[in-house]
């Protein structure tokens, strides 16, 4: 090694380093002591600012709440304000004028954007210029504006003008689940949107981003030197979630509520829940009065029926009193009772007794309108909601003490545990002979929606109890990984599949015998079973006269039920309304589920009863017969989309579970698409064929399909104009 040559190259190097290093800080003094750029002598002070630095808040979004498939429920939209600066002195980089210096150019621009008259855009500017202002607004217009609208102004570059970001919470279906989302406003304290009530209120942690800094230098008008901004921190978006309610029950349940409160027994509130009855999901949730989530102007007070409201629910919590008797085996299957009124005292020892008058009485109960039904078995007293049938069960055959811990089993008296759901307790007298009778029949209890339901999915499910929830998974907003998974969760098995069976039996005679009082649900497409309620309203001072609670809990298919859907309202007639409004919600429901098509649809007035779940198979990339034969063993409706051989993409994907009578969509790599029958087709089935093949469906209505404007067999692409209307 040349140890001399290596010492030279390094006192090169230092002598070019040391050169380099004096030019730098000649150019800092120089700088200093002059104000001028040494490289381009421009004037520094004419740009920076007083500490030279600028600091920038970027605003993080807030989470986007979703249905269970993917549809928007409450998400945040940036808008935009214009400002208009108009002060000589502001200038740019290079001396470029940064004000609005063509009145009558800007004014006919942007008159074309926003709506506005163009003289009246240029009165706003002459004035606010007579005045002195630095900068001006235009109104209302110039508020609020959409990014597209500020994008084609700022294409327009115009100079001094200018926008200020603002961040709205927008709710596109306005009225939909209103009273569980509740909403989110902007807080001038916390200088972000929070959420007020409702999901938007319990889920706020997770919704909630976190706000990113950038700082750069600016010059002496405030305006930021091109180049010169740095990220101090990134923003981190709030967190996305997806909620188990599906869009097109929700909107069934919405017109449902919307019909019962127009109902001219002058109701004044209605509530309804539907649910999966394996899994506890809810699919949809509506409460009225309701209330429009955007503008809430309508918002006067915030009740959730469902959860927040407790009420005596009357003769549906017969349900559960003949459980209770049929779990401890002490169900008199072949007997008989007087179904007239029931007289009771006790005996000294304090056993509840019925007698023969009322003279040796403490009280009398009768059934419904003080009706005397004769002599009737038990089962027919369900059928018929016989109170006088509580009332022999609960003091001939097990004791109102036995009941009351099969209350407790069905999990009342205690808030359900629904993730992020505020719900109440509810409440029982049970210390009189007369209300340890009547909470056999759904008096002297205070229940809610949401326990109700709870409850029953023992009864459709074979005893086993499926917590309720309407939260399915929470994603981050960023990566979308999922960090909150929820899933189905039993909360105990209160009674025996065996008692199960049998209310489930006993919940048909109220559809289907002739003298049950639920004759009314009956569908044509479906077996349903049920059980109806009609209640007394509990005040203070008793009774109220003249109002009450109607509510019907219902279930389908009969034989292995699938969904239930429980209904109620309060008005001062429980009689002349019409159950139709009820029987197309469940419909909807029954249709989100592939377990039945429309009642419109003559392939569907079979009654469905034979339920299945299979695997999707993976088809993409196999031939037509390929798929023809994985699916052949499969009771579902295949609709092949194009003329070609081979499978190039498909609904539902590989790997997801689908049911009995479920369309299945299966595009080919055919260059000819014709038009469907899409008779009985439901929302989610023309949004599968609309996402497949890239053509458009306008759709009118909610429901299914019963008319469309293009002939099953013609030709059709992307540019065909294609309506449907559901019902």
């Amino acid at each position: 090694m040349n140890t001399r040559r290596s010492n030279r190259t390094l006192t090169i190097i230092a002598m070019i380093m040391g050169v380099v290093a004096t030019i730098i800080i000649m150019n800092v003094f120089y700088t200093m002591i002059t104000h001028n750029h040494f490289r381009s002598g421009q004037d520094i002070l004419a740009y920076k600012g007083d500490d030279g630095t600028k600091e920038t808040t970027v605003k993080a979004s807030r989470g986007t709440i979703y249905d269970r498939n993917g549809e928007v429920i409450a998400t945040d939209e940036n808008t935009y304000s214009i400002i208009v600066y108009l002060n000589e002195d502001r200038k740019g980089l290079n001396e470029t004028p940064a004000y609005v210096s063509d009145f009558d150019k800007t004014s006919k621009l942007l008159s074309e954007k926003l709506g506005m008259k163009a003289e009246d855009i240029k009165t706003i500017l002459e004035n606010a210029k007579a005045k002195g202002a630095y900068q001006t607004e235009l109104g209302t217009k110039g508020k609020n504006l959409s990014a597209s609208v500020k994008e084609s102004i700022e294409a327009l570059q115009l100079p001094g003008i200018e926008f200020t970001q603002t961040v709205e919470r927008k709710y596109p279906n306005s009225y939909f689940v209103s009273t569980l989302i509740g909403y989110a406003q902007y807080d001038e304290e916390q200088k972000a949107i929070t959420g007020r009530m409702g999901l938007e209120e319990t889920l706020n942690k997770y919704l909630t981003g976190k706000d990113g800094k950038t700082t750069s230098q600016k010059d002496k008008n405030g305006n930021t030197l091109p180049g010169t901004t740095f990220v101090e921190a990134y923003k981190e978006d709030g967190n996305d979630v997806y909620l188990t309610i599906d869009q097109n029950v929700q909107l069934a349940l919405e017109s449902l509520m919307k019909k019962t409160m127009k109902f001219s027994g002058k109701v004044n509130k209605a509530w309804v829940l539907a649910v999966e009855v394996e899994t506890g999901k809810i699919l949809g949730w509506s409460s009225y009065p309701s209330f429009d989530l955007n503008t809430r102007n309508d918002l006067k007070q915030y009740i959730d029926n469902n959860s927040t409201f407790i009420y005596e629910p009357g003769s549906v919590m017969k349900g559960v009193t003949y459980s209770s008797v049929l779990d401890v085996g002490k169900y008199p299957y072949n007997q008989k009772y007087t179904a007239n009124v029931f007289y009771f005292s006790t005996t000294q020892d304090g056993k509840i007794v019925r007698v023969n008058s009322a003279e040796n009485a403490l009280g009398t109960i009768w059934d419904a309108e003080h009706h005397s039904m004769g002599t009737l078995t038990f089962d027919k007293g369900f059928a018929r909601s016989s109170n006088i049938a509580i009332c022999e069960l609960l003091t001939n055959h097990i004791t109102p003490e036995i009941y009351r811990e099969y209350i407790d089993k069905f999990g009342f008296l205690k808030p359900v545990d629904t993730p992020f759901v505020k719900n109440e307790a509810g409440n029982i007298n049970f210390n009189y002979p007369i209300e340890k009778l009547s909470t056999g029949f759904g008096q002297s209890i205070n229940v809610t929606a949401l326990q109700m339901v709870q409850a029953y999915t023992a009864i459709f499910n074979d005893g086993k109890m499926m917590r309720p929830y309407v939260v399915d998974r929470i994603e981050d907003g960023n990566s979308h990984k999922v960090i909150e998974q929820y899933e189905p969760q039993s909360v105990g098995t209160p009674i025996k599949k065996e008692t199960s069976d049998y209310v489930k039996k006993l919940m048909g005679l109220v559809v289907n015998d002739p003298d049950g009082t639920g004759q009314v649900f009956k569908m044509d497409d479906v077996d349903v079973i049920a059980k109806t309620g009609t209640g007394q309203i509990s005040t203070s001072t008793g009774y109220m006269d003249g109002r009450w609670i109607m509510s019907v809990m219902a279930a389908a298919p009969a034989d292995d039920p699938k969904i239930m859907m429980y209904y109620a309202f309060e008005g001062g007639d429980y009689t002349n309304f019409s159950r139709e409004y009820f029987k197309d919600a469940m419909r909807e429901a029954l249709i989100a589920q592939g377990i039945t098509g429309s009642s419109n649809d003559a392939n569907s007035t079979k009654k469905t009863n034979n339920y299945a779940e299979y695997t999707m198979p993976s088809l993409v990339n196999h031939s037509l017969d390929y798929a023809k034969n994985k699916l052949s063993g499969m009771k579902v409706e295949k609709v092949i989309i194009g003329n070609g051989d081979n499978i190039i993409s498909q609904y539902p994907d590989g790997g997801e579970s689908i049911i009995s009578n479920q369309n299945i969509f299966l595009m080919s790599d055919g260059t000819k698409i014709t038009m469907p029958d899409m008779s009985g087709w439901t929302m989610k089935d023309i949004t599968a064929f609309w996402k497949l093949t890239g053509i458009e469906i306008q759709m009118e209505g909610s429901g299914s399909v019963y008319k469309q404007s293009v002939k099953k067999g013609q030709a059709i692409n992307a540019d065909s104009e294609i309506k449907v209307q559901l019902k």
